[in-house]
């Protein structure tokens, strides 16, 4: 399976005050590290050297080069920034970069396919992963512990533990507050 060349480190979220500071949700592990790999590259090929000017609210406060004001801080709002895969670390050993994880097999520990993993986010309460169903349908699950069982970039594939609830027929789901809607109640 062939890598992106990149990994996203972070993404613009905001800005800071009038002066061209911008808000940037970091990816990294260790906040300050979204700076610490030399310029970043956004997906439409603009360099940014980023310089941390502070944190606040899990976000770093940045300030990009040739951006002096904040109508220019304002339109760079969701712009995603990257870096060249080969600047960062080597992963340790059982570790990864949540970038390998696209394209991977996902399965039930059983062996039951479920389809690819397209994404691993966090949103705010917790790593999630979306994986495409073969019928096209996205399932999204809890990326820890407890749902992941194994990942394995050898083989290419990611093994969950069959969690209670967690995989049961939409259908169900829908049926059930179909039928409380019927007897008047509020099911939403």
């Amino acid at each position: 399976m062939s890598r992106d060349p990149r990994i996203c480190l972070g993404v613009i979220v905001g800005v800071k005050g009038v002066r061209g500071e911008v808000r940037i949700k970091p990816f990294t592990e260790v906040p300050a590290d979204v700076a610490a790999y030399g310029p970043l590259t956004s997906k439409d090929g603009r360099s940014f050297a980023v310089t941390v000017t502070g944190f606040h609210q899990g976000v770093v406060i940045a300030k990009l080069n040739g951006v002096v004001d904040r109508n220019a801080a304002e339109a760079l709002k969701g712009v995603e920034l990257f870096v060249e895969r080969a600047k960062l670390p080597a992963p340790d050993d059982g570790s990864f970069y949540f970038a390998d994880l696209v394209g991977l097999a996902v399965e039930l520990t059983d062996g039951t396919a479920l389809g690819l993993a397209t994404a691993v986010d966090n949103f705010g309460a917790g790593d999630v992963m979306e994986i495409k169903a073969a019928d096209g349908q996205a399932i999204v699950v809890p990326f820890n512990p407890s749902v992941v069982a194994n990942v394995d970039l050898v083989a290419g594939k990611i093994a969950l533990n069959p969690v209670p609830g967690l995989f049961e027929d939409a259908e169900n789901l829908d049926e059930a507050l179909n039928e409380e809607k019927e007897r008047g109640g509020d099911a939403a």
